[in-house]
């Protein structure tokens, strides 16, 4: 198991010890953690940075004004808002791989990812993703970027936030935005991941 996993097995444990002894004392009840989770997985979650993909991956022109301005784009799917402000996306191609740190803090793009995950906020993530991305990304997240492919690394900062725009997968011809929507990962909108193969 790598560091990452063992971190967030970690996590989720004690995550699960907080919510338990918040309901024994009456401080949150159950209705209250389901409609949290809610909250994160349908209105402010990874999943609207999926929509903004899926759409850039069938419009040619919604994806050139993404590239341009991400603010703006993303803002003709009403999203936008905290910590989404000042966005840059950066497309992946056969050539180049983009990967986004924060080598501060922890800037990231809320907006389309929703809360960053425990590792970006990692001073190892952090300080080992600028110096070897390349064995960061397959050690610590199992994702092996192929040698032919430069990787790039952005550092993210309060005044421009970087995400991913990843390649769409081969065979998805004809799928709409909604089932293209459902193969792209937040890890994948990080750079240390991929989208999810089509089925």
């Amino acid at each position: 198991m790598s560091d990452v996993a063992k971190d967030q097995a970690a996590i989720a444990a004690r995550v699960k010890a907080l919510e338990s002894i918040l309901i024994e004392q009456g401080l949150m009840t159950t209705a209250m953690v389901d409609r949290t989770a809610e909250i994160d997985e349908n209105e402010v979650g990874p999943q609207l940075g999926a929509k903004v993909v899926a759409r850039a991956w069938v419009d040619p022109e919604f994806r050139r004004r993404l590239l341009e301005n991400a603010t703006e784009a993303c803002r003709e799917l009403g999203i936008g808002g905290l910590q989404g402000e000042n966005m840059a996306v950066l497309e992946d191609t056969d050539e180049v791989h983009h990967a986004i740190v924060c080598t501060l803090c922890s800037c990231y793009p809320w907006a389309v990812l929703g809360l960053p995950p425990n590792w970006y906020k990692e001073p190892a993530y952090r300080a080992r993703m600028v110096r070897e991305p390349r064995r960061v990304l397959a050690d610590e997240f199992g994702y092996a970027v192929p040698e032919r492919t430069e990787i790039r690394v952005w550092d993210s900062s309060s005044e421009m936030r970087y995400w991913v725009l990843p390649r769409r997968p081969a065979g998805t011809e004809g799928w709409s935005e909604e089932q293209l929507a459902a193969l792209v990962t937040r890890d994948s909108m990080i750079g240390v991941g991929s989208v999810r193969a089509p089925s």
